[in-house]
């Protein structure tokens, strides 16, 4: 099963690893570290392109981690997520 990000983007929900609220995480030293880290690396994509972001969902695919920036809730994505038993 396939969990909706925002925009057209879409993840395989076995590949996410964790889903964060933007507002309540990124306020705290190790996690900006972590956000700037991953943008240098070019693991962020941003799929809240026009909208205000509002969480964040870490994925790990064969090794590689991927770090989308969602317009939707964190509380909206866990919902969906735990309709189909993520």
């Amino acid at each position: 099963m396939f969990l909706h990000l925002g925009g057209d983007i879409e993840v395989n929900k076995k590949h996410i690893i964790a889903i964060f609220d933007l507002d309540n995480t990124s306020t705290s030293k190790i996690t900006k570290e972590y956000l700037k880290n991953a943008t240098l690396k070019n693991k962020v994509i941003n799929v809240s392109e026009e909208d205000l972001p509002r969480s964040y969902v870490l994925t790990e695919d064969k090794g590689t981690e991927k770090l989308y920036i969602s317009p939707i809730s964190s509380q909206t994505l866990v919902k969906r997520a735990s309709l189909y038993n993520i």
